[in-house]
């Protein structure tokens, strides 16, 4: 199959006729549709397709020896998301094996094709679980502890998909991986600005979800005088503003865009709102000064609200710094000219696997309106074909 008919295969899978966005969730029927599909699409090209208990899958091409060359991505969605996050890199990545064998290159090392399971955390809030298990960054203790919206667990999850049979950890497959190469849709505006197709990673921004929990008194919404009220929800609306202000200040990043009220009713003041910030910024110490910021205003304001809060960070990402070397390796000297190397503040399991210790880089294909997490997400065939070419270039030089 051809890119074009691999990426009319999944077109329909997940998505939504209302909206036309995406619903890939994991461990759920649609990402279970997708990662069939994946192993098909790599057993008909004669690549042997491994699968951890998570359901993170490798697809290897068993060539040469020594260190493996790796790239793949993620085939989950944010809630509505868009076509390209994730299986761009997926799908790009088979259609490279399909290009270096049809230009007669036989790699010196394995080269592998990988699929991580729950990369946006859209189901339980973690993102990048699936790497991080598989690398060990984190332990199966903690992770068998998180719940969905549903209340389901994770275990739970697992076996309702035909999955975690042994106990998920560290993935024995990862251990002979020499480098780790990531395509990306571009989540943002830089290469169009650039007048480039594509472009390679430097390094993504430290980042971090973190849940906040505002207490109040739950009280009727006719019969209670303004004057009366302990309404959490006054407290939260304070803080969203206060955290976009912060990030304008300082030009990072701060979003609230998920919020659980208690009881939800309309004509009743809420007893509790939980609201989920997620925190972005070009370094470790303004991360730590927007959160701080935005918290130390929310607590002002509980204060005269007679409401409480309490806060949580649910995960924290580090600066990554992709390998300089590679990433300069891999943008120069091609028949265009250089790619250019461009900074991210979206996460990626790249990161997971470049903290882990796996030198890692990133390829990003452009994206002609910068949105992404939506419907509106979009990449130009032409762009995409770009893309699978210089990824299999990519890949040549690595592998060789």
């Amino acid at each position: 199959m051809t890119f074009e008919e691999m990426w009319a295969d999944l077109a329909p899978i997940g998505r939504s006729s209302d909206s036309g966005g995406y619903f890939r969730q994991p461990w759920a029927s649609a990402e279970t549709e997708l990662r069939t599909w994946f192993a098909g699409a790599a057993e008909a090209r004669g690549l042997r397709v491994e699968t951890d208990p998570l359901g993170n899958q490798v697809a290897w091409w068993d060539v040469g020896s020594g260190p493996a060359v790796l790239t793949g991505s993620h085939l989950d969605s944010v809630l509505d998301g868009g076509a390209y996050d994730g299986p761009l890199g997926v799908v790009s990545g088979l259609a490279a094996i399909d290009e270096l064998r049809s230009r007669g290159v036989v790699p010196s090392r394995p080269v592998g094709v990988s699929v991580f399971a729950e990369e946006e955390g859209s189901r339980f809030g973690l993102a990048c679980l699936g790497s991080r298990l598989a690398t060990g960054t984190l332990d199966w203790d903690t992770a068998r502890e998180l719940r969905d919206r549903n209340g389901v667990f994770l275990p739970d999850a697992l076996a309702a998909a035909g999955l975690g049979s042994s106990v998920p950890g560290p993935w024995s497959e990862l251990a002979s991986v020499g480098c780790f190469v990531e395509l990306h849709v571009e989540q943002g505006r830089d290469l169009v600005d650039r007048g480039a197709a594509v472009g390679v990673a430097s390094g993504i921004w430290p980042h971090g979800r973190y849940r906040f929990d505002f207490a109040g008194e739950a009280n009727h919404a006719g019969t209670t005088v303004m004057a009366d009220r302990r309404d959490p929800m006054l407290t939260y609306a304070m803080t969203a503003l206060a955290a976009n202000k912060q990030a304008r200040l300082a030009d990072v990043r701060a979003t609230f865009g998920r919020v659980q009220v208690t009881p939800n009713g309309t004509n009743a003041v809420p007893s509790a709102v939980a609201a989920w910030l997620d925190a972005r910024a070009d370094t470790g110490a303004a991360l730590e000064e927007l959160v701080s910021a935005v918290t130390r205003q929310a607590r002002d304001r509980a204060e005269r609200d007679g409401t409480s809060l309490s806060v949580t960070a649910e995960s924290v990402s580090d600066l990554v710094s992709f390998d300089a070397d590679l990433a300069a390796r891999l943008a120069a000297d091609h028949a265009v000219g250089d790619w250019p190397v461009i900074p991210t503040a979206a996460g990626h399991d790249a990161g997971i696997l470049s903290a882990a210790g796996i030198p890692t880089a990133m390829l990003f294909v452009r994206n002609p309106t910068g949105i992404s997490h939506s419907p509106a997400e979009e990449a130009t065939m032409a762009d995409c074909l770009v893309g699978v070419s210089a990824l299999a270039d990519t890949l040549e030089r690595l592998a060789s």
